[in-house]
């Protein structure tokens, strides 16, 4: 309940923003991420399109935007958007890793290992990416390497236990003994 609230008083906080200044795109984009934590993602995308509308080459909103079509389950959406935050920043590791983990999500793993390593190429510590190679080497049922790439993002500072316990993608590697050992470490 507490985050809900904290998200409820962020929403507020910007709608005041934009009646102050309705061409600020920031604060769509900084409304959209606190709609979009809340799982409201149809109001999430409206503030991006105002965004990138207000701003086109404003490559963070494409992320953001991109993430609530990849959480929709809208991956070639969410693809395109991601492929346009690195058209305008092809620095942007996290786009990389976000196109990545969508194509991981559509089955080709291939490409999405390409974006992914493309994404710690450009920011090695990215728990992200380095959570996002795991779960490649989970679904292609590869137990010991995706533990590996796990064990690299927990010691980076990834911590998102819930995430690791309900990821469909960690599926096939649960009853392997390294992601058994992994599980009792974070219990400790």
């Amino acid at each position: 309940m507490k985050k809900r609230w904290k998200y409820d008083l962020g929403i507020r906080r910007y709608n005041t923003a934009i009646e102050a200044n309705p061409t600020d795109y920031r604060a769509y984009n900084n409304r959209g991420i606190y709609y979009m934590k809340k799982g409201r993602y149809d109001f999430a995308i409206s503030d991006f399109n105002k965004a990138i509308e207000l701003n086109p080459s404003f490559d963070i909103v494409h992320v953001n935007r991109g993430t609530a079509y990849q959480e929709m389950g809208h991956y070639e959406h969410s693809i395109s958007d991601f492929s346009e935050a690195i058209r305008l920043n092809p620095k942007n590791s996290m786009a990389y890793n976000n196109r990545g983990f969508s194509l991981l999500l559509m089955g080709r793993l291939r490409e999405a290992e390409m974006d992914i390593r493309k994404a710690l190429e450009l920011s090695p510590r990215n728990i992200y990416a380095l959570n996002s190679m795991a779960e490649l080497y989970a679904i292609k049922n590869e137990p010991e390497e995706a533990c590996r790439w796990l064990r690299k993002a927990i010691e980076n500072g990834f911590n998102d236990w819930r995430y690791i316990m309900r990821a469909k993608t960690y599926d096939n590697i649960r009853h392997s003994g390294c992601f058994k050992e992994i599980l009792r470490a974070m219990r400790q």
